[in-house]
């Protein structure tokens, strides 16, 4: 069973998708897909315990400079 029926948002209704999720810790980011409930009507999403606790750890890491064990995915740029 959903937690959620309805979005606790905006009451609008929830469907199971895979989405992208930008996680940054110190300097770097990393990009992950997950599933996550995602409101039609205000585009909240609700992502499952597990999930949420996977994005602790990889921040963690990520602050750490701990990324030897993820793919890079190219470079990025800071324009002043």
């Amino acid at each position: 069973m959903k937690p959620f029926d309805k979005c606790p948002i905006c009451g609008g209704e929830l469907v199971e998708k895979e989405v992208e999720k930008l996680l940054k810790g110190g300097i770097h980011t990393a990009v992950l897909r997950v599933r996550a409930e995602v409101c039609l009507r205000c585009g909240e999403r609700l992502y499952a315990v597990e999930t949420v606790r996977r994005f602790e750890q990889i921040r963690q890491k990520l602050e750490r400079q701990q990324v030897a064990e993820f793919q890079p995915l190219g470079q990025t740029f800071q324009v002043a």
